[in-house]
């Protein structure tokens, strides 16, 4: 009997990881077994251990023990292939893309389904963004999804983030900006967004990138940014445009700066991701300027949703996806990391900020047997 490998993480301690291997259970009725084959490890991840509580993310694949109950499965974007099933509509051998726990398989309750996705049924995931129920059934879709399957995992879940940043700007009409400040620039989700905005014809904000001087080269050599500011630098920011800033990195301290040296004139302040997870994320309250809030790209897709019909935002953010993707090969090295131990090294070291942005880490965690 095969049993299930899974790489737990402390909810409260995020570099504290376990492996478990534990028997498979029995199908139910309806249910399926997918061997996750592939999974994107980027900072995505750790928004989502960091967040997970506050928007539920550690809900999706909950450990089975009272026990255990300060562990959890950190979740991402993976491709698998079904191995099991007792569904109706999804049969063995199907590929899925979809939102993954770090681990050899999952189970999957298929119900609602069209010829390229279903939606997950399971009971406890009804209550959550249905973002992350919708699985791609990969035969069906168009072939050139096909020949990016790393950069599927790595880039497009970031890439629809950054997609769905720039339709929010766009239908806000910028607030007024005149420059859009994006931190963590070096984050995919933060080059997606600039070249996004600055490979836009009919836009003329300014697009300023902020980085590491370590990062800086790698943000120039993908030519998206007007400027590129590093961090402590932030008097070379022209302080007398309007300016929206969208806050990957979580750096409260950052982002009093910004608002006390731009005052009135910063006129959106979104925070969007945590790759500054561990610093010091407070903010201080009644900064000057537009208020901060948290944007949440569930949210808006499922407004975007009700306008265009179920599925439209994923096809649209997807094409655009794959055009950064193809416009970035040069610059990402894909790097394959596999069995449950060497990934817990990799996470820790995706915590530490030691993973360079030009690194595309593809993880795999085989079953034993």
């Amino acid at each position: 009997m095969t049993d299930v490998t899974e790489l737990r993480v402390r909810r409260d301690a995020l570099r504290d990881t376990a492996v478990v291997r534990r028997p498979r259970a029995a199908l139910a009725a309806g249910e399926i077994r997918v061997a996750i084959e592939r999974m994107g490890l980027t900072a995505n991840n750790v928004s989502y251990a960091v967040s997970g509580d506050a928007i539920g993310y550690w809900k999706y694949f909950p450990v089975s023990s009272d026990a255990l109950e300060h562990w959890g499965l950190v979740p991402g974007w993976a491709l698998g292939d079904v191995i099991e099933s007792r569904s109706e509509t999804i049969a063995v051998g199907e590929r899925l893309y979809g939102f993954f726990p770090m681990a050899s398989e999952v189970v999957l309750s298929p119900g609602e389904a069209e010829a390229d996705f279903f939606m997950d049924a399971t009971a406890h995931r009804q209550a959550l963004p249905a973002l992350y129920n919708q699985y791609r059934r990969v035969r069906a879709e168009p072939a050139f999804l096909h020949a990016l399957e790393d950069e599927r995992c790595l880039l497009f879940p970031l890439f629809m983030t950054s997609w769905v940043l720039a339709d929010y700007l766009r239908l806000n009409e910028f607030f007024g900006a005149q420059q859009v400040v994006i931190g963590s620039a070096s984050s995919k989700t933060g080059f997606g967004l600039a070249k996004i905005l600055h490979d836009d014809p009919e836009l003329s904000c300014r697009v300023v990138g902020m980085t590491s001087p370590g990062n800086a080269a790698f943000v120039d050599s993908l030519g998206c940014c007007d400027q590129i500011v590093h961090y402590g630098d932030e008097d070379a920011l022209d302080a007398t445009l309007p300016t929206a800033w969208v806050d990957m990195s979580g750096d409260g301290p950052l982002t009093d700066r910004l608002h006390h040296l731009l005052g009135a004139q910063m006129v959106e302040s979104c925070i969007v991701g945590a790759t500054h997870w561990d610093g010091e994320r407070a903010r201080s309250r009644d900064l000057p300027g537009a208020k901060p809030s948290f944007f949440f790209a569930p949210g808006h897709i499922a407004r975007r949703d009700a306008e265009w019909g179920i599925g439209e935002t994923w096809r649209r953010a997807s094409l655009a996806g794959a055009d950064i993707a193809r416009a970035i090969q040069e610059q990402l090295e894909i790097e394959r990391i596999s069995g449950a131990e060497n990934v817990a090294d990799v996470w820790r070291a995706m915590l530490d900020n030691r993973v360079s942005a030009g690194r595309g880490i593809m993880i795999a965690i085989p079953a034993a047997s």
